[in-house]
């Protein structure tokens, strides 16, 4: 009798340790994801203002060509088809970043369904204009890159619209799940652009820029014309799968300290190219459309 009492309450115990545990790894994970969207939210609504601010106001401005200032060949008066494009990209995307992070909460989903719907059509419609418009001044033009990166901004514009697409029919059909996870997909995708010049910001920092050379020929840019989107896909996929109940604390508790390296990451990034370029640039924007 006492060798069963024992063992009963060693069951007990160990199914007591487990729900905590599960417990602790599901806070985490939330926890991690809500820290990731805050900052990506902050980050990307800084992002979008200096985009809609420098680009915008430029152009609102007469001074069009300072595009240049930030990619080389991107205004030319001769090609305004593609002009146009690469226009009608930034601004989608500025919209993207805006509205991306309101979609992922689940308080909003649930307390306002039709904001959240209406929303989510404003944000597959900017990533679709956004994904063609960047792959209309591909064809058109090409990239300052050549070959390779025409390869790699192509997929990564292919991809958005693909996700666009996917989110919008699974949530048509109900399939809501299913949605969620595109969704997910989306917004990896749509932040890429932002990431891009975090990533090349955070790399001038650390290294001095090693690997960058002038016309983005050096072995750092070849791996950047992939980088910039494609961990993105792999972190989401990570989230996707370690929100399933079947998977255990291994993947939830790495998953979580993923999102949190990622959230500094962003922080860090988000402060330096605040400081040295996108505010000063964004100021100097809106400048040219009061003068």
């Amino acid at each position: 009798m006492n060798t069963d009492s024992n063992a009963t309450v060693i069951r007990v115990r160990m199914s007591d340790v487990g729900r905590k545990l599960e417990t602790t790894q599901h806070a985490a994970l939330r926890v991690s994801a809500r820290l990731l969207i805050l900052a990506s939210w902050i980050s990307g609504a800084i992002f979008a203002v200096y985009i809609i601010g420098f680009f915008g106001g430029s152009v609102m401005g007469g001074s069009g060509e300072r595009w240049n200032e930030s990619l080389p060949d991107l205004y030319d008066e001769r090609t305004w088809l593609s002009t146009a494009a690469i226009g009608a990209h930034f601004m989608a995307g500025g919209v993207l970043l805006l509205l991306g992070p309101v979609q992922l909460f689940e308080s909003v989903r649930r307390n306002f369904p039709v904001f959240h719907r209406w929303l989510g059509r404003i944000y597959v419609l900017s990533a679709g204009l956004a994904g063609l418009g960047g792959l209309g001044f591909i064809l058109g033009r090409g990239t300052v890159g050549g070959p390779l990166m025409d390869v790699g901004f192509g997929i990564y514009g292919a991809f958005m619209v693909l996700c666009a697409l996917m989110a919008y029919s699974r949530a048509r059909a109900g399939r809501y799940r299913e949605h969620r996870a595109w969704a997910i997909r989306l917004f990896a995708l749509t932040v890429g652009s932002w990431l891009y010049r975090m990533e090349y910001g955070a790399w001038h920092v650390v290294t001095g820029g090693i690997g960058i050379e002038r016309g983005f020929t050096g072995w750092f840019d070849a791996i950047m014309m992939f980088f910039f989107y494609i961990p993105n896909l792999l972190v989401a996929e990570l989230f996707i799968r370690a929100r399933r109940q079947e998977h255990g604390a291994v993947a939830s508790l790495g998953a979580a300290a993923m999102l949190l390296a990622a959230s500094a990451f962003i922080i860090f990034a988000t402060w330096n190219f605040t400081a040295r370029n996108w505010g000063p640039r964004m100021i100097s924007g809106i400048a040219e459309v009061s003068l």
